[in-house]
């Protein structure tokens, strides 16, 4: 029987490493590598409201595999050698609940 695995995916979490002479906040890219990631096109229906509802075109939904700690909301991820955003909020399921390893899910869009 064929097991369903996920891909690498890069998220890039941005970490405050000092002040600027204005007292503003510099950041620098922490790219960590998440394993077992699921990456499927967003279905039509769910592109047409997040456009309606927020203005952005969603293009792949990630499902994030179960004891995954990292925050994904408004953060840039890396896969298939191109930059996205992800936006909205994340939704999780009952860890318990759920039968296979992936509990939360994120859509992106195109970044840069």
């Amino acid at each position: 029987m064929a097991r369903i695995k996920g891909i690498t995916v890069t998220l890039i979490n941005k970490k405050e490493i000092g002040k600027d002479p204005f007292d503003s906040p510099i950041y620098e890219d922490v790219e960590i590598d998440v394993d077992n990631v699921l990456v499927s096109p967003t279905l039509s229906d769910d592109v047409i409201n997040q456009l309606n509802l927020t203005g952005k075109k969603a293009v792949y939904t990630l499902a994030i595999p179960k004891g995954d700690d990292n925050t994904w909301e408004d953060q840039e991820v890396k896969f298939f050698g191109k930059r996205w955003r992800v936006f909205g909020a994340v939704l999780e399921g009952i860890e318990d609940m759920i039968p296979l390893d992936w509990n939360k899910k994120v859509m992106v869009e195109r970044y840069g």
